[in-house]
C-alpha cells in the first residue's frame, strides 16, 4: 500500500512516498505533466496534499482526472499530527514525507474535486465576499474620516459599489446559464430565510449537499457538537472546524429564518423557552436548516412548511 505526500508551493511540488522515494517537480503545467504518470505508475492507495489556496488545484485536478485518489487536508490537522509524532523541523521535503505518513496513519477520505465550472462559481462567490469586506471597511472609515480625506473615501466606496454590482450581474449570468445550478438555486431558495447568495455559497462551497447523511453534512460544515467529558466531569459541547465560510453563510440565513420560517422560528422559541442560551438555540437551528436543505437536495423536493423534510 503506497501513500504519497505532496508538499505544494507556488513554484515546486515536493513528492514523498511513505517509507520510500522522494523527488521534486516544478509546479508548472510541464512539471505536473511529468508528475502524473510517475504517480500513476506507483498505483498509490492515496495521495495527500494540504489545502494551499489556489496552488494545489492544478495538480490535484490532474491527479484526479488520471484516476488517482486524492485527499486535500487541513494544514492545521497535519501540523498537529507532526507535533504528536515529535517532528518539529519543517522543510518542504520533510513536509511531503509527513503528509505521506499522515495518510498512512489517518486514512483521510478522498473527496471529488470541483469541476472547472464550480471553481469559477466559487471564485465569483469569494470575490463578492472580498468586495463586501472592503466596502464595509471603507464605509466604516468614512464615518470617522477627516474632511480632507472624505472625498477619497467616498470615491473608493462608489468604485467598490459599482464593482460589486457588476460582479453580481456576472454571477447571475453564470447561474442562469446552467440548468443544474438554476434548478438547485430555485430549490434552495424555496426555504424561507435562504436567499440567492446563501444558495450560491452552498452550490460553490458545499458540493456534497444531498449526498451525505445528516450527521456527515453537519460535521462537514462544522455544525456537529463535540463531546467534552473526562471521568465524572462533563463539559459544555462546542462546534468547531468545518468550512467556516459555509457556516457563516448559514448563520446569516438562520438569523432571517428564525423570524420568517415557521418551522425554525418554532424550534428557536422552544429551545429558548427550555432555558437554552440564544446562541446555542441559534446554532441548533443552523444545523436543522442545513439538514433540511440536505434532504431537499437529496430528494429534489421543494420546501413545504406543513411537512418539512428533516432526514
Amino acid at each position: 500500500m503506497a501513500y504519497l505526500g505532496i508538499d505544494v508551493s507556488s513554484t515546486a511540488l515536493d513528492v514523498a512516498v511513505a517509507q520510500g522515494a522522494a523527488w521534486q517537480e516544478p509546479n508548472t503545467p510541464e512539471g505536473i505533466a511529468a508528475l502524473v504518470p510517475r504517480v500513476v505508475a506507483l498505483a498509490p492507495t492515496l495521495v495527500v496534499l494540504e489545502a494551499t489556496g489556489a496552488y494545489h488545484l492544478r495538480v490535484a485536478a490532474a491527479l484526479g482526472a488520471a484516476g488517482v485518489p486524492v485527499a486535500v487536508v487541513n494544514p492545521r490537522q497535519v501540523r498537529r499530527f507532526a507535533e504528536s509524532v515529535g517532528q518539529l523541523a519543517k522543510t518542504d521535503q520533510l513536509d511531503a514525507a509527513l503528509l505521506a505518513r499522515f495518510g498512512a496513519a489517518v486514512h483521510p477520505v478522498p473527496r471529488p474535486l470541483p469541476d472547472a465550472a464550480t471553481q469559477e462559481l466559487a471564485a465569483l462567490v469569494d470575490r463578492r465576499r472580498q468586495l463586501l469586506e472592503m466596502l464595509t471597511m471603507e464605509r466604516n472609515r468614512l464615518a470617522v474620516a477627516r474632511r480632507s480625506v472624505q472625498p477619497s473615501v467616498r470615491q473608493t466606496v462608489r468604485a467598490l459599489e459599482r464593482a460589486l454590482a457588476a460582479l453580481e450581474d456576472e454571477t447571475d449570468r453564470w447561474v442562469q446559464g446552467s440548468p443544474l445550478w438554476r434548478t438547485q438555486e430555485e430549490l434552495l431558495t424555496s426555504v424561507p430565510g435562504v436567499g440567492e447568495q446563501t444558495a450560491r455559497l452552498l452550490l460553490a462551497r458545499l458540493r456534497e449537499l444531498g449526498t451525505l447523511s445528516a450527521k456527515e453534512i453537519a460535521a462537514l460544515a462544522g455544525l456537529a457538537p463535540f463531546a467534552r467529558a473526562s471521568g465524572a466531569w462533563r463539559g459544555v459541547q462546542h462546534i468547531r472546524g468545518g468550512r467556516v465560510d459555509v457556516r457563516t453563510g448559514l448563520y446569516m440565513a438562520t438569523l432571517t429564518a428564525i423570524r420568517c420560517n415557521p418551522v425554525l422560528r418554532t424550534s428557536y422559541q422552544r429551545l429558548v423557552a427550555a432555558g437554552k442560551p440564544k446562541k446555542v438555540a441559534l446554532t441548533a437551528c443552523m444545523r436543522r436548516l442545513l439538514v433540511i436543505l440536505n434532504a431537499m437536495v437529496k430528494h429534489q423536493t421543494r420546501w413545504q412548511a406543513s411537512r418539512p423534510t428533516t432526514a
